[in-house]
């Protein structure tokens, strides 16, 4: 009954807009990883493109299999807010400034190596995040405790408390990194402490209200590995 509601309710999440949806990323992910491999002028920008692609594919699919009940198209996060839109084209748009003002900038291997092998860090902690956690695993901010609602305290949630948190932070960082974007990169470190910061500060509380002392002693045992954010 529950699903068929859902199904009123959305009559966008159907399997022809799913399955376009999910051609859609396949084919960025393919295009631009063959950019990212072959290209002598854009690699990194091929391997930034196919990591969004893949990082968005993922959220759906993580979602659908563990909550096939709820999910929507919502789930692929196409709109996560005019901030995290603006935030990518501002990094794509300095990229493309810098590689024809500053080309050398561009091409500090280091760096760019660097910042991929963060953001394969980040993706990793947030998909393990959304495995391990299955059901409980949610993008918005639970404000009532539902019947099969637990704390998960096993897993990669045994090292950090946030780790899908932890993952799109560091994920984030990491393309900025790889884009060898200086001015996104700190506006990066900047927003995503915030908006993590007010987060964590509005979820904790009611997490401490559902879970009572197991949460507390969970929370000073098990740090967040977000910077400044206890």
């Amino acid at each position: 009954m529950q699903q068929q509601e859902k199904l009123i309710f959305d009559g966008r999440h159907t399997p022809q807009n799913i399955s376009s949806h999910s051609f859609f990323f396949g084919a960025v992910f393919g295009v631009c990883l063959a950019i990212g491999y072959y290209s002598e002028t854009i690699p990194q920008l091929g391997v930034f493109l196919s990591a969004l692609a893949l990082f968005h594919e993922l959220e759906y699919m993580m979602t659908a299999l563990f909550k096939p009940d709820i999910v929507s198209l919502d789930a692929f996060l196409l709109n996560n807010g005019n901030q995290y839109n603006i935030a990518h084209v501002a990094g794509i748009t300095e990229f493309l400034i810098e590689l024809y003002l500053f080309p050398t900038l561009k091409y500090i291997r280091f760096i760019r190596y660097i910042g991929f092998i963060i953001m394969v860090i980040g993706q990793s902690a947030r998909s393990l995040a959304m495995w391990h956690a299955k059901s409980n695993f949610s993008h918005k901010i639970a404000y009532r405790k539902k019947q099969d609602h637990v704390l998960v305290t096993t897993g990669i949630y045994a090292y950090m408390r946030h780790p899908s948190y932890f993952g799109f932070y560091w994920w984030a960082i990491g393309t900025q990194l790889l884009l060898c974007n200086p001015i996104c990169l700190a506006g990066f470190f900047f927003v995503l402490h915030r908006f993590f910061k007010d987060r964590i500060e509005e979820e904790e509380p009611l997490l401490i209200n559902f879970f009572g002392k197991d949460y507390i002693e969970y929370k000073k045992k098990t740090p967040t590995h977000i910077p400044l954010i206890n």
